[in-house]
């Protein structure tokens, strides 16, 4: 498309693009926006070195010419980002048919960034949407990122622990994304280990020696609550020894019921302070049913189903362009139809304002048109119901997307991991409850500003006019 643009001679023309997505993962009704980090390192390297050109140039099409001229080439080779992109923050509360990120800028730029941008936001966003869902069942425990061996590939471990990590996660196993991020980093030993040795207590004592200052020790490989006997009484030497164990953990088994019995065997033996980590095939709602049965864990490693994002395989992100002008020209609105209403794109060049109350709690958001920002009082309109909900004049807001950059340059200071995990925690204190809940959330209200739903409907009624 880059080339044909070229070729068209509509390099210089603008464009204006939006990732946005249809639905909510995991049958819910929200999502937590992730991968802008990610996004900002990419676009900061943006270009194509000698190696890519001179990959391009050995492609040939069906005639076995050269696919692209080298005029086309030359082009790419001295091609450096200079859109203006706005963005939501990591760690925001998004919803259906709202920008994540804006790209405004010449077209082929813009549409040399499509699949790139779709590949970080969709992964990235969807686990952290999980690991917020997760972290809201364990209500305060903390939840360990487990699941680098079933992850996909190891780039897809990688990323999955950052973005466990903004959605809530408080550490992960995964050593790499520790050093590489500033992770927290947990783990224990594996059955292995148990089973390398003539008996369980014997792999306990020599767990200890090896590591006496990080003491959790794995019960269930034989009997668990024998296995958290003989926890205790290699913790009775540790300490001895000047150490104290951290905790036991299960894996396996009625985890209800052995938490209970080890939390009880735990606190007769002295060990109030120790702490029972559970782990084995959890998910959001596997903690929640555990929680309402009276589980005595204080931990939880949520492994496959949080870092593969079971069980949906993507977000659904899509990349859409909203309008484009001619130099000196005026924007003129383009929009994607379809026989599926939800397909159907919006025009312009949009922005999320949401209101909310003046203690912060979320009212409802508006999509807008930058060239039309919303009067007051301002009506939304639902794109699926077409329900439409009016918000009081004089209402708090805030427009979420804000300048990342500017020309081609960085103008917007990228947190930490912390900050954007902080923002996460904060951004769902703000959501009503029901919103939130695991079973039949509501919805939260979300629409297109009147005057935008309006032009939307009259350019599908032109459309159609047009196609007879």
């Amino acid at each position: 498309m880059a080339c044909g643009y070229w070729n068209a001679r509509v390099s210089d023309y603008e464009a204006a693009f939006h990732v946005t997505f249809r639905e909510n993962p995991f049958v819910g009704q929200f999502t937590i926006a992730c991968g802008l980090t990610t996004a900002i390192d990419f676009l900061s390297a943006f270009h194509f070195d000698e190696t890519e050109i001179d990959y391009l140039a050995a492609q040939r099409g069906n005639d076995g010419k050269p696919l692209f001229s080298a005029g086309f080439l030359n082009y790419l080779g001295g091609l450096r980002l200079s859109c203006e992109i706005d963005a939501i923050p990591e760690g925001t509360l998004v919803f259906p048919n709202e920008p994540l990120i804006r790209v405004h800028g010449p077209i082929i730029q813009c549409q040399l960034l499509e699949t790139a941008l779709l590949n970080i936001l969709n992964f990235e966003s969807l686990i952290a949407t999980k690991a917020a869902r997760v972290c809201l069942a364990a209500e305060n425990d903390p939840v360990i990122e487990f699941g680098l061996r079933r992850a996909q590939g190891v780039d897809g471990g990688l990323t999955a622990a950052r973005a466990a990590c903004v959605g809530g996660c408080a550490g992960t196993s995964n050593l790499q994304a520790g050093q590489r991020f500033g992770i927290p980093v947990s783990g224990t030993q594996a059955h292995s280990w148990i089973m390398f040795f003539e008996s369980e207590t014997k792999a306990f004592e020599a767990y200890a020696k090896a590591v006496p200052n990080n003491c959790v020790f794995l019960v269930d490989t034989y009997n668990s609550l024998a296995g958290v006997r003989h926890a205790i009484e290699v913790a009775r030497q540790l300490c001895k020894n000047g150490y104290e164990m951290i905790g036991v953990r299960l894996d396996s088994g009625d985890r209800v019921a052995l938490s209970i019995e080890a939390r009880r065997a735990l606190d007769q033996a002295g060990f109030t302070d120790a702490k029972i980590v559970c782990s084995g095939d959890l998910d959001e709602y596997a903690i929640a049913d555990m929680k309402r049965r009276g589980a005595k864990i204080d931990m939880w490693g949520v492994g496959t189903k949080l870092t593969t994002g079971k069980p949906d395989a993507a977000l659904g992100g899509i990349y859409k362009l909203g309008a484009v002008r001619s130099p000196g020209g005026q924007w003129q609105y383009r929009m994607k139809l379809s026989d599926e209403c939800a397909k159907m794109s919006v025009p312009g060049r949009l922005q999320v304002r949401r209101f909310h109350q003046p203690d912060g709690r979320f009212v409802a958001d508006a999509i807008y048109e930058i060239d039309h920002a919303p009067v007051e009082p301002c009506t939304i309109v639902d794109l699926e119901t077409e329900k439409t909900t009016e918000i009081p004049a004089k209402t708090d807001y805030s427009d979420l997307l804000v300048a990342i950059f500017r020309k081609g340059e960085l103008v917007y200071q990228v947190p930490d991991l912390t900050a954007s995990r902080r923002r996460t925690r904060h951004e769902l204190s703000r959501l009503a409850p029901e919103v939130m809940r695991l079973d039949e959330p509501h919805a939260y209200p979300v629409g297109l500003e009147e005057s935008l739903y309006e032009l939307r409907s009259m350019l599908i009624a032109r459309a159609k006019e047009q196609l007879g």
